[in-house]
């Protein structure tokens, strides 16, 4: 069975789905949130000025580039390729491989979820 059928099942059975949490993908972005947490806090306890808050800022924009563009297509190749492979006749050698994780990246709304969270958290960790 194909995994993007395996998680339609999921979604209509109304399952928790434990292993999605520890895998990459969704939204918010975990990433994007710590990043810009981290950037974030930096510009609230010693300002944005500094070289530390440029490097972190520099990072979280890496980040968050990464997971939009690079990690995104790079999953959504891998869901078509697995489409590809499910479709081939069981007798076909690639038949039974593995399927590739298709959840990899994020959509900028997802990204955004992130940075938006991370900020919050940073201001809610911060105050005392």
């Amino acid at each position: 069975m194909c995994n993007s059928l395996l998680d339609i099942i999921r979604y209509k059975e109304r399952r928790w789905d434990t292993k999605k949490m520890l895998d990459s993908g969704g939204i918010p972005s975990s990433h994007s949130a710590t990043v810009t947490a981290l950037a974030f806090s930096i510009g609230l306890h010693e300002g944005t000025g500094g070289s530390t808050f440029a490097i972190a800022v520099i990072l979280a924009c890496i980040v968050m580039y990464d997971a939009t563009g690079v990690r995104l297509h790079a999953g959504r190749q891998a869901e078509l390729l697995n489409q590809i492979v499910c479709e081939l006749p069981s007798e076909h050698p690639l038949s039974n491989i593995r399927p590739l994780r298709d959840s990899l990246g994020h959509t900028p709304l997802q990204v955004v979820a992130g940075a938006v969270l991370g900020c919050i958290i940073a201001y809610l960790m911060g105050k005392k």
